[in-house]
């Protein structure tokens, strides 16, 4: 999972009317009645279905929605036995031998083999919640616990993100449509150490915009990985990882230390130099378009690109004043810094 230092969860009160909309021409929206954009009119961003927040009325948190349950033999996270979840420890992850790297290694693995699962799973008609379903039962079937769940009080085993969703949408019954793209974030608690990946896939026949953004990502997450090694600075890193996708990244969203705890430092923004022993991810998350942002839905953990939210402008894809929702696509692999360079963990 991304960590967020920013959130716009207080803006959804100024938004009337979300809906979903199934591949829809643009609409503009005044005074709530609808005027179609003309025929000659360029869409840049290509044809796709909004995910949009359901209301109103608005529900607070995620407490209405039923954990997923995990028997009493599989070794649970801190957070998962002592909820709520505790703020993130300071300093960075120690590993103390190499019997604790073999048993990280082991839990990046599988990962990435989970990951990979759920993503050949995503195809039209399947929903978000019998991926994540699907891949709760592969994560319990290797002794594993799934690390967003209860992570402050996150009630499902993985994250799927459609479309204008950024990151951390929670699985829910909405069928993946042809032409979707869907992040897939997985985190497996194993023997004392999380692994941690994601990677946004093509649902069926996905238009050239959206094939292109999903490159773009793949392009960046290399450039990130390329760059790294002992006492090179992390921002170098971002650097990099920016001169793929211009000002297309996301600031609200970046990488982080993980190992025994699931988030830590290093917070991968800052001007330290990265060390041997040094364990984080990289997730570069970008949107088409230019100046991305991201507001969190009232359940505290969706972040969708960014609306105008005057006059009605939540309904639609592109809005009467220049808002717009736009698809978003993200990637993150957890990387060990070496003594001699660098080790994909989860590649």
């Amino acid at each position: 999972m991304s960590t967020c230092f920013r959130s716009r969860s207080s803006m959804v009160s100024r938004c009337s009317f979300p809906t979903r909309l199934a591949r829809t021409r643009p609409q503009r929206i005044l005074n709530k009645r609808q005027y179609s954009i003309s025929e000659e009119e360029d869409y840049a961003f290509g044809l796709f279905s909004v995910v949009f927040l359901d209301g109103p009325p608005f529900i607070e948190g995620v407490g209405h929605i039923t954990p997923r349950t995990v028997p009493s033999h599989i070794i649970r996270p801190h957070y998962a036995r002592f909820p709520p979840a505790t703020a993130p420890e300071s300093g960075r992850i120690d590993l103390k031998n190499e019997e604790q790297v073999d048993r990280l290694r082991r839990a990046a693995s599988l990962a990435k083999s989970v990951r990979e699962y759920a993503g050949n799973l995503a195809k039209p008609g399947v929903t978000t919640l019998a991926i994540d379903e699907a891949a709760h039962d592969m994560i319990l079937a290797h002794g594993a616990y799934p690390s967003p769940l209860l992570y402050g009080g996150y009630p499902r085993s993985i994250c799927t993100s459609v479309n204008n969703i950024v990151t951390h949408g929670i699985p829910d019954n909405r069928p993946l449509e042809d032409g979707d793209i869907v992040n897939i974030d997985v985190t497996v608690y194993l023997d004392g150490f999380h692994g941690d990946t994601s990677r946004t896939y093509l649902v069926g026949d996905v238009d050239e915009q959206g094939n292109d953004l999903v490159n773009a990502t793949t392009q960046a997450l290399v450039a990130g990985i390329t760059s790294c090694g002992p006492g090179v600075p992390f921002l170098y890193y971002g650097t990099c990882r920016t001169n793929w996708t211009s000002t297309l990244y996301f600031k609200q969203w970046s990488g982080h230390g993980i190992g025994n705890v699931f988030h830590k430092p290093p917070w991968i923004w800052h001007t330290q130099r990265m060390q041997p022993g040094d364990c984080f991810t990289i997730e570069p998350a970008i949107q088409e378009g230019i100046d991305p942002e991201s507001w969190v839905w009232p359940d505290g953990w969706t972040a969708s690109t960014m609306v105008s939210l005057g006059h009605f402008n939540c309904l639609n894809h592109k809005t009467q004043n220049g808002g717009e929702l736009r698809k978003s696509s993200s990637s993150r692999d957890q990387l060990l810094i070496t003594e001699n360079g660098v080790e994909v963990l989860t590649l």
